[in-house]
């Protein structure tokens, strides 16, 4: 399986190198610039931003076109491959590291427009991230964020829980600490016993304490496991960004692994089967329909969480809490960011690059932070994100950005060899997940993924 991994990525990378190096692409014309993005609730916003980029550039104009998550990178690999990519895109900390190794980016500092972007005008250490292994800067920051807890108030008063007690939980990989205490107290079977009480059966449950999205194989348990792994201590590489040595084979991660997978052996949590496999229902729609009461996700999630109603149309009263502090002291939240890059078959890559500095800019990163569906890349941005929540949504997101104010965020990891890392990890945390592979198949998984930078070198 290895060797057919690298050999499909090779014939990825001739097909990609032959597009880049070839006719050009098409991406826009006569002054439309292509713009891609996968986020439906974003595209408002940006389409605001290039009502206003027009107005500042004339002549110029933004095309912006919105996929889905999974259509949106196969149909941009496929444009890659057919001359058909835009002429700039969303791009993703998962993604780019091998599309600089495709060579299908174009180095913003080598674009008159964007050559003077700035690190200190971002969020600290946002910009860095989107530099390559050659120095280069491969994406204008757009926006970031971080992990926090979604809850159902009605979930927690039914339960006689209040929520103020969930601003300091705490876990361990030994039981859970007073995080599974909850979970268990949250859970509900279908004859009405709770998690923490005698007679609950755990193989008819009705609601679940915490949701779940997954094995998080995908996406290095960005909305699953990955604050308690780091909160115990550990990271996924030796370095980051471009590390090498992988450490999924470390006691801190596979016993934390033990742990979280566990709640679902204990009915705390759904099965593989129950949030439908491979295509799992997201932690909102869990608790929409009220088979969990909480459960982790990200702050691109806040505005999709607020509008959420219950079977009868009421909007639910929906409750943000801090990741749990774990065995090292802190509470940890993976941080990610997104930024916009120009693709090499723009045939109008100055332009491209002009829409790129003005996405990052303030004009448009102001309008961005007051629709509120994301933490723009800008401090003062972000502060009108925070405004806008607590006023039009009466939401405290406090537990999303004091993670950055008190340095407890650790990194999303980037590396080369994206696609094969997937191909890899995902059917492997899937099985232990499923209950099918133990967590210390991990350690041969490790050593797979070893192979793949000894392999590159």
């Amino acid at each position: 399986m290895f060797r057919k991994l690298k050999m499909g990525a090779t014939a990825l990378t001739v097909g990609l190198l032959a597009a880049a190096c070839g006719s050009g692409g098409t991406g826009g014309k006569n002054g439309v610039i292509e713009y891609w993005l996968w986020d439906s609730g974003q595209q408002p916003g940006y389409q605001k931003c290039a009502d206003e980029f027009a107005k500042e550039n004339p002549g110029l104009s933004v095309h912006i076109s919105q996929y889905g998550w999974d259509s949106y990178w196969s149909k941009l690999t496929a444009g890659f491959i057919a001359d058909t990519a835009p002429d700039v895109f969303t791009d993703h900390l998962a993604k780019y590291a091998q599309f600089v190794d495709l060579k299908v980016l174009r180095p913003l500092d080598d674009l008159a427009p964007t050559a003077d972007l700035q690190d200190g005008d971002y969020q600290a250490g946002l910009a860095a991230l989107w530099k390559g292994q050659d120095g280069k800067r491969y994406g204008a920051p757009k926006d970031w964020d971080t992990i926090a807890i979604f809850y159902d108030n009605a979930a927690l008063k039914a339960a006689g829980v209040d929520p103020a007690t969930l601003q300091d939980l705490r876990w361990n990989p030994q039981d859970g600490g007073s995080f599974e205490k909850l979970v268990a107290h949250l859970t509900i079977d279908d004859k009405g016993v709770r998690g923490d009480e005698p007679g609950f059966d755990r193989d008819h449950v009705k609601v679940h304490g915490l949701s779940s999205e997954g094995s998080g194989g995908a996406g290095w348990g960005q909305t699953q496991w990955s604050a308690f792994a780091a909160s115990a201590g550990w990271q996924a590489t030796d370095k980051n960004p471009w590390g090498t040595r992988f450490n999924l084979d470390q006691p801190a991660l596979q016993d934390t692994l033990s742990w979280y997978y566990g709640l679902v052996r204990k009915g705390y949590m759904a099965s593989y089967s129950e949030i439908g496999g491979a295509n799992a229902i997201g932690t909102d729609k869990q608790i929409q329909s009220g088979t969990a009461a909480m459960g982790l996700s990200g702050s691109w999630m806040i505005s999709t969480f607020t509008k959420l109603t219950d079977a009868t149309g009421k909007k639910l009263d929906i409750g943000l809490a801090p990741t749990p502090i774990g065995p090292s002291g802190k509470r940890a939240s993976m941080f990610n960011g997104l930024a916009d890059s120009v693709t090499t078959l723009s045939k109008q890559p100055e332009n491209a690059a002009k829409w790129v500095k003005f996405m990052s800019g303030e004009k448009c990163q102001d309008i961005i932070g007051e629709s509120g569906v994301v933490f723009p890349a800008r401090p003062a941005a972000t502060e009108l994100a925070v405004a806008f929540n607590k006023k039009d949504r009466n939401l405290d997101v406090t537990p999303f950005t004091q993670q950055v104010t008190d340095k407890t965020t650790f990194l999303f990891p980037v590396m080369t060899n994206a696609a094969d890392i997937l191909a890899l990890m995902n059917p492997r945390m899937d099985a232990v997940y499923i209950g099918s592979a133990p967590v210390s198949s991990l350690t041969g998984l490790n050593n797979q993924l070893n192979d793949l930078f000894k392999v590159a070198q």
